[in-house]
Order: C-alpha cells, then sequence, then structure tokens
C-alpha cells in the first residue's frame, strides 16, 4: 500500500506569494495643483460650443480623456458628434486655443478619436435641458 501523505505532499501545487501590483502612477506635480489645474481644463472646455447645438463640448460628451503630464502638457482626446462635422478642422483649434489659456500648462495636443461614436448617451442632464431632450 502507497503512502497517500507522501503522494499528496510530492503533488501540491507550491502556495505562491500573492502578486505584487504595480504602483498607482504617481505625478511630480503637487496633488492640490493638478486638481486646479484640472478644474481649469474643465471651465476652459466648457467655453468651447458646437456651433450647431447649443451646449459646450465638455457637457456634450465630446470630451473623451484628460491626461496632464508631469511637464504640464495636456494631451486631450475627443470627438464630434459627427465625423462630417462642418468644424472637424477647426474645433481641435478652438480646444488647443481655449486650453493654452490655463495657468500652469505648458503645451496643449488634441487628438480627434471616432471610437468609441459619439451618441447622444454621452450628454449630460446639463446639455440634455440645453438642446430641449429632457
Amino acid at each position: 500500500m502507497e503512502d497517500s501523505s507522501a503522494n499528496s505532499a510530492a503533488s501540491a501545487e507550491p502556495v505562491s506569494e500573492p502578486e505584487a501590483r504595480p504602483a498607482e502612477p504617481v505625478s511630480a506635480i503637487p496633488a492640490e495643483e493638478l486638481a486646479r489645474i484640472t478644474d481649469d481644463i474643465v471651465s476652459a472646455l466648457k467655453t468651447v460650443y458646437d456651433p450647431e447645438i447649443p451646449a459646450d463640448i465638455y457637457e456634450l460628451g465630446l470630451v473623451y480623456k484628460i491626461d496632464i503630464e508631469d511637464d504640464r502638457s495636456v494631451k486631450i482626446d475627443m470627438t464630434l458628434t459627427a465625423p462630417g462635422c462642418p468644424v472637424a478642422g477647426e474645433m481641435p483649434g478652438w480646444v488647443q486655443d481655449a486650453v493654452s489659456t490655463v495657468e500652469g500648462v505648458s503645451t496643449v495636443d488634441v487628438n480627434m478619436v471616432f471610437d468609441p461614436p459619439w451618441t447622444p448617451d454621452r450628454m449630460s442632464e446639463e446639455a440634455q435641458v440645453a438642446v430641449g431632450w429632457y
């Protein structure tokens, strides 16, 4: 008869240490200043309006991502309500100009993306009220 305790010990999986999680990204910009810059960027974005819709691009949900780098450069991913929007060529410049006025921002790069496509579901309640959809 075999010794089952010997077999089970030999075939047992070794207990492993929990996987190490990567550290949360830490910004070189102090948290309080980063929060102020972020708020000011959002305020600047709210000054840019889609000329066909009486709501700003932020409340319309056209801004998908705002990244603030340690060198205070800002990268914005945004979209349009439709790829054939008549101001498609001008809107990134409007956004860049508005965000460039924010104190503490060094440069602004605006990237137009169309995935995922914009839908009215991305609009805030404020934008829905402005266009009469609420």
